[in-house]
């Protein structure tokens, strides 16, 4: 895996992706909520982005805390 990647995780609303960012900050792992990218779908327009080598310790801590998500998408930072 490069740096060059990220991952998004994909939300049904946009409480769902607050709730992630909140848990993900106290986490202290570097993400960012963003516009969904044009080529992926989801019911809410808001995904939270971060590294790719983040990813174990994000499912994870989404996991522990009950957060609700639709799905991790590993994409290519243009």
């Amino acid at each position: 895996m490069s740096e060059s990647q990220y991952c998004v995780v994909l939300f049904n609303s946009t409480s769902h992706a607050m709730h992630a960012e909140k848990i993900c900050r106290k986490a202290n792992i570097g993400i960012r909520l963003l516009p969904v990218p044009r080529q992926l779908s989801s019911s809410c327009g808001v995904c939270m982005r971060f590294f790719t080598p983040d990813k174990p310790k994000v499912e994870e801590e989404l996991a522990a805390n009950n957060a609700v998500y639709a799905e991790i998408v590993e994409l290519d930072i243009c």
